[in-house]
Parts: structure tokens; sequence; C-alpha cells
């Protein structure tokens, strides 16, 4: 899931000061389960700007706030309110924003939200990264440790030099990725795994920016039965175009 924490209310509403009317939306799924963008953070934020004198035409809290033909559907019983509104406030993470900037192509979008990285849930509100989206996962090789994210150095074949009694040069209070990994694969009796060296990460995978895109392309045999063939492809994005 995507990590969001709010921004700083104060420094927020300053960022805002121009502006009298606003109309915000959050996301059900990863920025409310972090409490950055459910009905309570809407109803809290809309307290805020009332209190600094500002109206509220409405709120919403989308089923994913970065799907952004849905989210459009769903803000359509609120087409008179969000349309009232000279700001769109989107409490979600950096890709639910940019949908907002897409649904909204008049009107100013601001985030009330910081996306921090791509985690785990351990605990309520409890947040572990676990993920570097590098596009070239190893986690099959580590057993299922990841050590791009874990290690603050991303070694991929062993602990640095630094290591000291299984702990982290970097920071003392986090456990060396390697000597997690090194006791994870022993405990599957896989540390074979330990004697292969790894190649070079190809980082040109995680080049920014991405666009995916599923294609299925259904054909027909020469005995006449439908085939569907499911493609992936992931290439560098294209510049936005305007809209017309």
């Amino acid at each position: 899931m995507i990590i969001t924490i709010k921004k700083d209310t104060k420094k927020l509403l300053e960022t805002l000061d121009r502006y009298k009317s606003f109309y915000l939306i959050g996301c059900s799924e990863c920025a409310s389960l972090c409490g950055t963008g459910n009905e309570e953070a809407i109803k809290e934020l809309t307290e805020a700007l009332t209190a600094a004198g500002k109206t509220v035409t409405g709120g919403i809290v989308p089923t994913t706030g970065c799907q952004t033909l849905g989210t459009k559907v769903e803000l359509k019983k609120d087409k008179d309110a969000s349309g009232e509104a000279e700001v769109i406030i989107a409490m979600s993470c950096g890709a639910g924003t940019q949908s907002a900037v897409e649904i909204f192509p008049d009107k100013p979008v601001y985030p009330a939200n910081d996306t921090m990285f791509l985690g785990n849930m351990t605990r309520f509100q409890m947040f572990d990264e676990r993920c570097s989206l590098c596009g070239d996962c190893v986690l099959e090789l580590t057993g299922g440790i990841c050590p791009v994210t874990n290690c603050p150095k991303g070694l991929l074949n062993g602990p640095c030099g630094g290591m000291k009694d299984g702990n982290c040069e970097v920071s003392a209070d986090i456990k060396c990725a390697w000597v997690r990994i090194y006791e994870r694969q022993k405990k599957l009796n896989e540390l074979e795994k330990m004697e292969d060296i790894a190649p070079p990460k190809d980082w040109s995978k995680s080049q920014k920016p991405h666009s995916l895109y599923n294609k299925e392309d259904k054909q027909k045999d020469k005995a006449g039965a439908t085939h569907s063939d499911k493609t992936a492809k992931s290439v560098g994005a294209p510049p936005l175009k305007e809209k017309k």
C-alpha cells in the first residue's frame, strides 16, 4: 500500500490562503488506512478550513482515489458541490492527487498529504517500507526479504564491512538485512542460494516515468477456437496531451 502522512495544517492553510472555497477528495483504500483520507480526516480538515474563514463546498471518499475513471464517475453525484469550489484538495497519495488534476483540468488541485513509501501495515496505522519498486524483483533469491529496500545501501551480495553484531552500519537500531536473509535461508534449508553471485541490477527498469498497460488480443486458430493472448508492456510515459 502507498503510505501517506498529513501535511502540517498551519503550512497547508498558508499555502491555500489566497483561495476561499474548497472541495475535498479522500480515498477509501490506502489513505483511509493511513488516517489521511478517510471521513474523519475530511471532517478534521473541513473544521480547520472553516475556522480559518474558508468555505468547504463538500467532500467525498471515493473507492480508489487513483482510479481516475472510477473516481470521475463517483464525483458525478457531487457535480454541483465540486463545481462551486475554487480549489480541489486531494487527501490521498500523489497518484490520487494527479487523478484529481485530470478530472478537474480547470481548477487548482492541492495535496493535503505527503506520499512517503510503498509499505506494509504491521499494526494499526504502523507501517514499514518493504518494496522500492525497482522493477527487477529478487525476492525469490533472498528468502522474500528485499535487500534493495531493507539494506540502506541496497547491496545485492551480502553485508558490507560495516555490519557489526548483526546490526546495520547506518543505524545500530536496524538489523542487517543480509543477516535477516541468512537466517531466513537457513530456516528454509536454502543456504545454497547465498553462494550465488547476483549480477548488477538493471536500474533501467525503474526509470521514470513508467506506463504499464495490459492488452488482451483475442485470436482464432485454424479450428475456429478463440484464444486470449494477454501481454503487458512497460514503456516510458509519453507527454500528457492537453485536453481541448
